[in-house]
């Protein structure tokens, strides 16, 4: 099955609800070797004025990629992601993220382009808090590889 062309355009509705721990924060930062004590430390992230723990900035990627996954599961797709390659990943904060936070995303198709076999999808996750304040909008981009790629 070839990339369903009609992808673009389509929004997948918000998904189940993340709630952000201070574990995780912890966590993701220790991975991605983030060493500020506003993420590891509460009353270093309140001397920055923040209620709580502050994630990395890349921490969205935990929320937008469980968007994303409506889309590579979605049978009308047509996307075999063993032939998925991350090819770019770009981060827009409204605010930062906060243990505490309860976010959700939508995810938007904003193209799909047709490459050789193959295609290049951008899609978009806006995340928020389960109350609609705006947190970050992520915008990914994956290329499929088309059968013999």
């Amino acid at each position: 099955m070839s990339i369903n062309p009609e992808l673009q355009g389509r929004s997948y509705p918000k998904g189940a609800t993340y709630d952000v721990g201070r574990e995780k924060i912890r966590e993701f930062a220790r991975a991605v070797k983030a060493t500020h004590p506003a993420h590891f430390d509460v009353e270093a992230a309140r001397a920055l004025g923040h209620a709580d723990l502050v994630a990395p900035p890349t921490f969205a990627i935990i929320v937008a990629q469980r968007a994303d996954a409506q889309l590579i599961e979605d049978p009308e797709s047509g996307i075999d992601f063993s032939r998925v390659v991350h090819a770019e990943q770009r981060f827009t904060h409204h605010r930062p993220i906060i243990a505490g936070d309860a976010l959700v995303a939508e995810l938007h198709v904003d193209s799909v382009r047709g490459m050789g076999g193959g295609a290049m999808i951008t899609t978009r996750a806006e995340i928020s808090t389960a109350a609609g304040e705006p947190v970050a909008t992520t915008i990914s981009a994956i290329l499929v590889r088309g059968e013999g790629q």
